[in-house]
């Protein structure tokens, strides 16, 4: 009589760390990709201006308003990345209104072009005024020390 011994198998307490490797390389990849496509605003070449920076509520909401040196209009609200079109001064000014009856508390700022036309920022002034913008602010660039 022949014993069998059974040999007991311990169970494998090593983790396999392949696939996580595998879903870290695709993340990294998708990552790297989407980065680029990011771009949060509207190319516009700012004016320079010796002031303070503004103190702004990083925790409030904020409205872009971003005007080129063709007088287009865009709006960007907080962080977006999507693609954005121009729009007229009319439906700036219907956006703004809707957006400002939704949330009064909402923080205003202008970008506006340094080649822009004066008339054109003067109008989108009255126009968010007129929208019950009280106070907008413009963005602006520091000035270069030589």
């Amino acid at each position: 009589m022949d014993i069998m011994v059974r040999k007991r198998h311990k169970p494998m307490s090593d983790i396999n760390v392949v696939p996580y490797i595998d879903v870290m390389l695709v993340l990294l990849i998708v990552f790297m990709v989407t980065a680029p496509m990011l771009n949060q605003g509207i190319e516009v070449n700012l004016p320079e201006a010796n002031n303070e920076p503004l103190d702004i509520d990083e925790n409030l909401e904020t409205l872009v308003v971003s005007v080129t040196s063709n007088d287009e209009y865009f709006l960007s609200i907080g962080a977006t990345g999507d693609e954005r079109s121009s729009m007229t001064l009319d439906t700036v000014g219907e956006q703004v209104s809707r957006i400002m009856n939704a949330n009064p508390s909402i923080q205003v700022l202008i970008e506006g072009d340094a080649e822009a036309y004066w008339e054109t920022m003067i109008n989108l002034i009255t126009t968010l005024q007129r929208a019950g913008v009280v106070n907008p602010n413009f963005i602006t660039q520091p000035l270069n020390s030589l």
